[in-house]
């Protein structure tokens, strides 16, 4: 994360990162129309067909009904306030993200409002599920969207339990490997949200 320069946060906001090449992980739309407009176009450039969209504040479902009817939309608002995710939140993503991919030629857009937490952990969760090792999972988020925070990943982890554990791994020795990656990536999540909001004001 050494090579994020201050400067080059904001511009992370809404640039599409991603994840595989089915999986793509960003921030929100913009609020103004003709923006938001311009922004969905550059998804639909990007190959994506559905969005699971995880912000508790407010749905983009009646604007992409409108602009790109063919897109199929799943609204999963949740807060983020940083309490725990709660388990049935983290299946309902994965429930979601499990029939996109069922379509030919899926790409799924998984947002939040800044892209920094509830969006890449519920792409985190997703990837566990899909039976990435939890490591190999986050190192592949924040190396494709730098500002990636992903502080509900110990939630996932939890929601997964039973998935990871049917795979033959120690919740406990995740969780430790898990913790120890976070201490050897950190990233000041305060000063990127505080500069994304600066940006947009």
């Amino acid at each position: 994360m050494s090579d994020l320069a201050p400067d080059s946060i904001a511009s992370w906001h809404r640039r599409i990162c991603p994840i595989t090449d089915w999986l793509l992980i960003s921030g929100d739309l913009p609020s103004r129309p003709v923006d938001a407009f311009t922004k969905l176009h550059e998804w639909l450039e990007a190959g994506v067909t559905d969005i699971v969209d995880v912000r508790g504040e407010w749905s983009d479902a009646r604007l992409v009904a409108r602009l790109a009817p063919h897109v199929r939309y799943h609204y999963l608002g949740t807060h983020d306030d940083g309490t725990e995710q709660d388990e049935d939140w983290f299946q309902a993503g994965i429930d979601a993200l499990r029939i996109a991919q069922q379509h030919e030629d899926s790409v799924t857009m998984v947002h939040c409002h800044m892209g920094v937490n509830r969006g890449p952990s519920m792409a985190f969760a997703y990837l566990l599920d899909q039976g990435w090792d939890p490591i190999e999972a986050l190192t592949a988020i924040r190396s494709a969207r730098p500002i990636a925070g992903i502080i509900y990943a110990p939630d996932a982890i939890r929601a997964l339990a039973p998935v990871l554990t049917e795979r033959g791994l120690d919740i406990d020795v995740v969780n430790r490997e898990v913790d120890e990656w976070f201490d050897r990536n950190d990233i000041d999540i305060a000063t990127i949200i505080r500069r994304i909001r600066v940006a947009n004001d």
